[in-house]
């Protein structure tokens, strides 16, 4: 019997699959520009990028223009209503004193010149956006370049939607608690004050 039992054990043990190796985990190759307390602006080391935090954040009466110095801006004034930021693609350009807004609140811009960028550039910034909360994407008029992107107090101007300082930038800004004055503000709009479907026009 005590054979019979070291026989079956061996042939258990013999048969038995050998245990395979761990899958490797998927590398993500922004994961560097996260932020944290200990490194609270990530953004400074992508190449190219312009830092310069706004002097105001006041609101402006409702149709009120600002003369804003950047084009798109990344913060300043703004009007009291802020766009839907809610991974929000719009298929026209948006009034810059709404759009600002929505960075006060911690959002990304992604803003492209629509004559350069069509087809699967475009689609590629689309899926960087659609669904997914806190940034929004819109054609802009006369753009110096191709792909603008835009956070509070930063800009970064790409010549390709393949660049991957677009995700390095999505990482560090979008809802960086460091760098946007409202952490905890929606990007969903009240009803009634902004119709996403229909949005105030961009005014030059």
């Amino acid at each position: 019997m005590r054979w019979g039992l070291a026989l079956c054990a061996v042939l258990l043990l013999g048969c038995a699959p050998e245990p395979r190796a761990p899958e490797p985990r998927a590398v993500d190759p922004v994961a560097s520009f996260t932020p944290s307390a200990a490194d609270p602006d990530p953004s400074r080391r992508i190449e190219g990028i312009a830092i310069d935090p706004p002097a105001t954040s006041v609101h402006v009466g409702p149709g009120e223009q600002v003369q804003y110095t950047q084009r798109p801006p990344s913060g300043g004034s703004h009007d009291a209503v802020w766009a839907d930021c809610d991974g929000t693609v719009y298929g026209t350009a948006v009034r810059d004193e709404h759009m600002v807004h929505s960075l006060e609140h911690g959002a990304v811009w992604i803003t492209y010149d629509a004559a350069r960028v069509t087809g699967e550039a475009l689609q590629s910034l689309v899926d960087r956006v659609r669904g997914r909360g806190y940034t929004m994407l819109s054609p802009y008029p006369d753009l110096d370049a191709p792909i603008s992107l835009q956070s509070w107090g930063h800009q970064l101007t790409v010549d390709s939607a393949d660049d991957p300082r677009i995700d390095r930038f999505l990482r560090a800004l979008r809802l960086n608690q460091y760098t946007f004055p409202e952490p905890g503000a929606t990007c969903t709009t009240p009803p009634g004050t902004f119709d996403v479907a229909n949005p105030p026009p961009f005014d030059s």
